[in-house]
């Protein structure tokens, strides 16, 4: 498993756990519209919450948008720019 494929399995972990989708996390692709899937705007801030802690960063307030967490493809470009700054 490379590394792309283990940040998305992290993040996968975090949205079965916390994102309250009423979809199979694991069948979703990755530019699936997590929203569309039954994610709240609540479980999102839960959602970011554990990407924090699971990935020891801090979303700055410029990425607390809607569309930031609206895919895991979004998330894990938006973990990337995190991780590499």
């Amino acid at each position: 498993m490379n590394t792309t494929e283990k940040v998305e399995a992290q993040i996968r972990t975090v949205l079965r756990d916390h994102g309250r989708l009423n979809k199979n996390v694991e069948l979703l692709d990755s530019d699936t519209d997590l929203y569309q899937a039954g994610m709240t705007s609540h479980a999102s801030v839960n959602v970011m919450l554990a990407l924090e802690g699971a990935f020891d960063v801090e979303f700055p307030d410029h990425m607390l948008k809607r569309n930031v967490f609206n895919s895991i493809q979004s998330i894990r470009s938006a973990l990337s720019e995190l991780t590499t700054t």
